[in-house]
């Protein structure tokens, strides 16, 4: 049980990790039907109790179809020829979505234009349609 560090106050156990190691798709001739290079890691989020339930929500979001109806994150990396590296990048993305959803992002408070913009925007209004009203009608 080792903890993987995400934040200074954010942690997870490499236990809440389910690693799975498969073949690889792709060129790579003999090789690839050899060794089972490409990783596939999955984490509950719903059940790790090491993040905070905002997190856990903002991260259900950022995840989009990586998560399953159970809550569970799935990723896949197969770019590398090692099963060692491949774990790696796996785990590295995990990481990475994990701080992501920890930014709060800010609420937006609508504002209303000032009256000198109101009066900009109605007299470029007035400018153009005097322009367009020029041109004249159509010769049919």
């Amino acid at each position: 049980m080792v903890a993987i560090p995400v934040t200074r106050s954010i942690s997870i156990d490499s236990d809440e990790l389910d690693e799975s190691f498969t073949r690889s798709s792709g060129p790579g001739g003999q090789h690839v039907n050899t060794t089972d290079s490409a990783v596939m890691l999955r984490f509950d989020v719903g059940r790790s109790p090491g993040l905070p339930d905002a997190v856990k929500h903002r991260l259900a979001v950022l995840a989009g179809s990586r998560l399953t109806r159970e809550g569970v994150l799935v990723l896949r990396s197969e770019g590398s020829r090692s099963q060692l590296l491949n774990r790696q990048e796996v785990r590295d993305r995990l990481i990475e979505l994990i701080r992501e959803a920890t930014f709060v992002p800010k609420k937006r408070r609508p504002t209303k234009p000032t009256r000198a913009s109101q009066t900009r925007r109605g007299d470029g209004k007035v400018k153009r349609a005097a322009g367009k009203a020029g041109r004249g009608k159509g010769r049919g």
